[in-house]
């Protein structure tokens, strides 16, 4: 690092650590799109902050967003510094985010106690890019109390969020193909709160016994936490409150069994594991001869990744 850039950094880290929101979102803008000085903030900063993490997901149309935006309300009625990262679909021709949830929130433009940014998939397979584990990373050392990290809703492979998030929130509606979705191997397991959100719609009572039919076979819980389920209509508000409830019962006992720790180590793991798969796509697009040889039987993909994983590749 060049000594403009050192004085740069340090610049930014005092801004940062001072509560300016403009710095946070220089820092945020520097660690998606994986600048050095991006990297190097982080680096100093990872470690501060004691935020409660919620990932909130579900399939599409679910209502995730506007209950996302009730819960941001219930946090800022009980004095909570609230960030939101939505992360949106990536869009086909330019990569960035879609910004559809940054819409539907913008009420909280003007509270200063709410930050919302909104984040690319990036074609993620889970919904969620590294990037977004860096920027949560951010969110968290700025001081803020709460975030809520609310990811895309592409049905099973939505379970890297309980890899990055403290409480994972699966939000379904009482529509028809909701509960064949939940008891997919995997999506149930990933939830500590489910929410039936549009529970004025017909069929609600039925998924709500259905789903506790499932979570009865559904292997137990760290320090044998049972997945609440909670009707909620986040249009009208009705049901938040003791959503928000069930949210701060599990952080309890998150803490009161020691599970903290280890969740944050997860998260770090994924972290480097997105990092890992980015280089190994980045890498792959620029080897296109290689490729090719795998292709025409030359080589095996094996051999064609180690080749890459060689130093001077």
């Amino acid at each position: 690092m060049t000594g403009a850039e050192e004085s740069q950094l340090l610049e930014l880290e005092e801004r940062f650590r001072g509560g300016d929101v403009r710095a946070l979102a220089r820092a945020l803008t520097l660690a998606e799109s994986g600048h050095p000085l991006g990297q190097a903030l982080l680096k100093r900063l990872r470690g501060r902050g004691q935020a409660k993490v919620v990932g909130v997901t579900g399939s599409p149309g679910a209502g995730k967003s506007t209950l996302t935006d009730r819960l941001i309300l219930e946090a800022r009625r009980r004095g909570e510094r609230v960030g939101v990262l939505a992360v949106d679909p990536s869009s086909p021709f330019t990569g960035g985010a879609i910004l559809g949830d940054r819409i539907r929130m913008m009420r909280h433009h003007q509270d200063p106690g709410v930050f919302i940014r909104s984040m690319a998939s990036r074609g993620a397979l889970g919904g969620l890019a590294g990037a977004t584990v860096a920027a949560l990373n951010l969110l968290e050392a700025f001081g803020f109390d709460r975030i809520f990290v609310e990811t895309v809703g592409v049905g099973q492979s939505e379970v890297d969020i309980a890899r990055v998030a403290d409480t994972t929130l699966l939000v379904l509606t009482p529509a028809a193909g909701d509960a064949v979705q939940a008891f997919k191997a995997g999506v149930m397991e990933i939830a500590d709160l489910f929410a039936i959100n549009k529970f004025d719609l017909p069929g609600g009572e039925r998924l709500i016994q259905e789903l506790k039919g499932a979570l009865e076979l559904s292997p137990p819980r760290p320090g044998g936490w049972h997945p609440p389920i909670y009707p909620t209509v986040a249009a009208t508000g009705e049901g938040v409150e003791a959503l928000f409830e069930g949210l701060e019962a599990h952080h309890r006992h998150l803490v009161e069994h020691g599970l903290l720790a280890a969740q944050r180590l997860e998260r770090a793991r994924f972290e480097v594991e997105s990092v890992i798969q980015d280089w190994g796509r980045r890498k792959t697009q620029a080897a296109e001869a290689l490729v090719a040889r795998v292709a025409k039987g030359e080589l095996s993909p094996e051999e064609a990744a180690l080749t890459l994983l060689r130093p001077e590749a």
